[in-house]
């Protein structure tokens, strides 16, 4: 009893300072100590580099074209100044995304070992400021920052959104927008779902027909799979991204210290690819792009001649994103075409491959040993290894704890990114009725929250495999960015705790305090958020 009243007064008195500060920070710093007292920002205002980067400016100039045009005030750099922001790098700082920043009355210091703590300890800032800032409209009123010492650094070095562009074209400015609100949560890694079954979404000069055929679809099913008799809108819908469209996404998001991780599926999900490349095929000689939802069956055929055209397209595709990591897939792919398929049945016997999941393995082992020998590293969905090993592959365990645990018994890294809590095309209110369409599962905010990408089952050496986790959106009910936002936030906040913050620190309804707080800087960005929360 003693030990629970102890733990009830902390609770109170964590919520006392939550709420005796307009602190609505999240994802929740490591440590935080409030103090008393504002520091006001002023047109004398200046930020005061203490070293001489071109990045580092770059960082502070992303924060100014925020702040200057809501307090007009035109703030720029100086090497003195009586109300200064000071930035600087400081090698002691132990985490290469951690910060410290300390807010007086007077001055405010900004210190990390790297440009990408600077920019993390911006977003803190940016979260202590009133929610109007967003609004890049001049206001008239006190820019005030409460008192405050932070020292922060994030639990996992991997934290992910992934954006599915095949089954509905976002336009550029849409992925943009929500890069912005990603980085404000301090996520660093988009996970940009590009090809499928309906629709291919980057442009290859080499193969036209990919442009020409394989990113439209004549029309899109209207309800959910399952629905009898189906519809369909009758509106062609589709569109790709340029090479230089994707290199401007790339630069935009690296400036954001967001890195663009571009997938292409296979061997299944790739009925739009054969649209265009019949002969790629396992089975059949005609397809068109795909207009239902769901799994297909076509599959591509594991021989030479493809996989040389594979790493064709591989090649163009690590020339335009530069990160280390290439998504290969191999997500749900039924394996009918291949047991049909006499070339699949005798590269088995070939390989000494006793079944479908072997061969499966095989055919994106031999992938990813292309991209490694590229300088890249290999992530793909957790049925990848299903058949056997891929040694130095990160595998995206998406199925269930299970598939994570076998992936890191097998040698390999992992992203947690089990769909019962981070997929966010799942509805979040029990009333259907009154929600956009969805995928048919039930996700609510608190169970989201509630996450441990971590299981107990493993060993201390075993966790460290765990490098993060991710949540996703596939878009097959969801067309539009406004759509997005309404699936993603506040699910996507509860997400960047969990992947920013320790365990032992969370609490579900301290978050939903800030929560409530963090809300206006949504509204105030026009974000359509779900509300759900807000009335419980």
């Amino acid at each position: 009893m003693r030990y629970i009243f102890s733990f009830i007064i902390a609770l109170n008195f964590s919520v006392f300072l939550i709420s005796a500060q307009p602190l609505s920070l999240i994802p929740l710093p490591s440590e935080v100590k409030p103090g008393t007292g504002t520091y006001t920002l002023t047109a004398a205002t200046r930020i005061v580099l203490k070293d001489d980067s071109d990045e580092l400016k770059k960082v502070c100039d992303i924060f100014l074209d925020l702040i200057n045009p809501s307090t007009g005030f035109n703030i720029t750099y100086a090497e003195t100044s009586n109300l200064p922001i000071v930035v600087a790098l400081d090698s002691l700082i132990a985490h290469p995304e951690g910060y410290h920043l300390k807010v007086t009355q007077r001055d405010i210091t900004i210190q990390a070992q790297t440009p990408t703590g600077i920019f993390y300890a911006f977003q803190t800032l940016r979260q202590l400021l009133p929610p109007v800032i967003e609004s890049r409209t001049m206001t008239n009123r006190r820019w005030t920052i409460p008192v405050i010492e932070i020292n922060d650094a994030p639990r996992f070095s991997y934290r992910g959104l992934m954006l599915d562009v095949a089954r509905h074209f976002y336009p550029v400015n849409d992925v943009k927008h929500f890069i912005d609100l990603m980085a404000m949560h301090k996520f660093n890694y988009l996970h940009l779902h590009l090809t499928d079954d309906q629709g291919w979404r980057i442009e290859m000069p080499a193969f036209p027909r990919l442009q020409n055929i394989s990113a439209w679809r004549r029309e899109t099913m209207v309800g959910h799979l399952n629905e009898e008799p189906r519809r369909y809108d009758g509106v062609r819908h589709g569109g790709f991204y340029t090479q230089a469209e994707l290199k401007e996404l790339v630069q935009y998001a690296a400036d954001r210290f967001i890195t663009i991780v571009p997938e292409i599926e296979m061997p299944g999900h790739v009925t739009a690819l054969l649209a265009a490349y019949p002969d790629l095929g396992s089975g059949g000689s005609s397809y068109e792009v795909a207009r239902d939802w769901g799994s297909f069956s076509n599959m591509l055929s594991p021989r030479e001649d493809n996989f040389i055209l594979l790493e064709r397209i591989l090649t163009e595709l690590m020339r335009i994103f530069p990160g280390k990591y290439i998504h290969i897939g191999g997500r749900e792919v039924p394996k009918e075409q291949w047991q049909k398929n006499e070339f699949c049945r005798n590269t088995k016997i070939q390989n000494g491959l006793r079944n479908d999941e072997q061969l499966q393995t095989w055919f994106m082992r031999r992938i990813a040993k292309f991209i490694q020998s590229h300088g890249r590293e290999v992530i793909g969905w957790d049925e990848m290894i299903d058949g056997g090993e891929i040694a130095g592959a990160t595998v995206m365990s998406w199925r269930n704890e299970k598939s994570g645990m076998d992936a890191i018994r097998k040698g390999n890294n992992v992203i947690m990114s089990q769909h019962d809590y981070c997929h966010f095309d799942y509805y979040q209110g029990t009333n259907r009725n009154e929600e956009p369409l969805a995928q048919g599962n039930y996700l609510p905010l608190s169970k989201v929250y509630m996450y441990e990408p971590v299981p107990k089952e493993l060993t201390e050496p075993q966790q460290q495999s765990i490098i993060g986790t991710q949540g996703n959106l596939w878009t097959e009910y969801i067309p539009n960015i406004r759509h997005a936002e309404y699936m993603l936030y506040p699910r996507a906040c509860a997400l960047a705790e969990t992947a920013w913050t320790q365990a032992d620190k969370k609490s579900y309804p301290l978050f939903l305090n800030r929560l409530r707080e963090h809300s206006k800087r949504l509204e105030t960005l026009n974000v359509n958020y779900a509300r759900n929360f807000l009335i419980r």
